[in-house]
């Protein structure tokens, strides 16, 4: 059975840390943002920090990662940023005091680590969306998804597809993040599982060729034989090559799950996107596609 943790309630604390690369700038508007939905925050060491890329080195974001899953007074957990590194700590993390007293913790992208590892080893529900490093690029609907989903209140999106999307009802546990990092979990303790969910992927910055090898690792293997349907996000600032690959994201998806039967949506407010909407890792979600048009609960 898997755990949500409580919805936060005015006057809560939530922590500010970064468990992988350090801030580019400062985020103090980004702060304001939360400090207006009521929220009290403690920023964590880590958030002025920095040892070469990394917020810090190992050492120092692991401690300032694990203090605020073990504080009980902290409600939430909010990542500063993505990058890399959040899997050069994630093993000398202890989850137990966190199983103990469940909290929101929430990030994208590098955080995919820390979102999957969550539900692989705590059966717990954690937050994909928006951090304080990309507020200020954020659309109002992503925030406000962020701002209903640390709340308990609940999202709905509805939008359709400029993609061609396969029909179909699905419902089960929403699952996936970053393909590049899902495919380099693949093999250790943090993979999630991905029999029975319905699966949303999203990547920046890979060339085709890279997202046809990724799928095709997943599919080798097994992973998608038993989803209930797939979410396909956001595939942004692809590298030109000086041989064209001849697919888009798009169409490489569609014709590597032309032999499933799961419904299928693309163009999904989600991802390294401005409308970068919360996905509940680990909650059940209800999936409508009828066409281009796509209707999303959690």
């Amino acid at each position: 059975m898997i755990q949500l943790p409580p919805g936060l309630k005015k006057g809560d604390k939530i922590a500010i840390v970064c468990p992988a690369k350090k801030l580019k700038k400062p985020i103090d508007n980004a702060l304001d943002i939360l400090r207006s939905w009521g929220l009290e925050i403690v920023e964590g060491k880590s958030v002025q920090s920095g040892y070469h890329q990394f917020a810090g080195d190992d050492q120092l974001r692991t401690a300032d990662l694990q203090q605020y899953l073990d504080d009980p007074e902290i409600k939430g957990i909010i990542a500063g940023r993505g990058g890399y590194g959040t899997l050069r700590i994630i093993d000398n993390l202890d989850f137990t005091n966190f199983l103990a007293h469940p909290k929101w913790v929430v990030g994208f992208s590098d955080i995919t680590v820390l979102l999957s590892h969550i539900l692989a080893q705590t059966n717990t529900a954690s937050i994909h969306g928006q951090m304080p490093g990309t507020f200020e690029d954020a659309s109002r609907e992503s925030l406000e998804s962020l701002r209903r989903a640390l709340f308990n209140e609940g999202n709905t999106y509805d939008y359709s597809s400029s993609f061609p999307n396969r029909t179909g009802i699905a419902e089960g546990i929403l699952a996936g993040g970053n393909l590049s990092i899902l495919i380099a979990l693949e093999g250790s303790v943090s993979a999630i599982d991905y029999k029975d969910k319905i699966l949303f992927l999203e990547d920046v910055g890979e060339p085709e060729y890279s997202i046809d090898r990724m799928l095709r690792i997943l599919i080798r293997s097994g992973k998608l034989n038993d989803l209930k349907g797939l979410i396909i996000g956001a595939f942004n600032e692809i590298p030109e090559e000086s041989i064209p690959f001849g697919q888009t994201p798009e169409e490489i998806i569609q014709e590597l799950v032309k032999d499933y039967h799961f419904p299928v949506c693309y163009n999904f407010p989600c991802g390294h996107i401005a409308d970068n909407r919360v996905m509940i890792v680990g909650e059940t979600c209800k999936l409508d596609i009828s066409g281009q048009k796509v209707v999303f609960r959690q």
